[in-house]
């Protein structure tokens, strides 16, 4: 089972898990913040809408599209 960090909580989760699943599963479901200061969560499930971004290991990368990895740090903040 791979444990990863999501903003500094350590969160473990099954494995063929989605960083997307995993947002949901370990707090808030938020990916990012807009512009304006929303909070925003994965909409489409398939890379089409880009509302999951999120910093994984220092890049940029889409959590529906990302599968989780022991180790990861995942940053939903810039």
């Amino acid at each position: 089972m791979p444990e990863l960090s999501i903003d500094g909580h350590a969160l473990r989760v099954a494995q063929g898990t989605t960083l997307a699943a995993a947002l949901s599963l370990g707090g808030t479901g938020c990916s990012r913040t807009s512009v304006s200061g929303q909070r925003r969560a994965p909409l489409c499930g398939m890379g089409i809408c880009q509302e999951c971004r999120v910093t994984v290991d220092g890049q940029r990368r889409l959590a529906c599209q990302t599968l989780c990895r022991d180790g990861m740090r995942v940053e939903t903040q810039p």
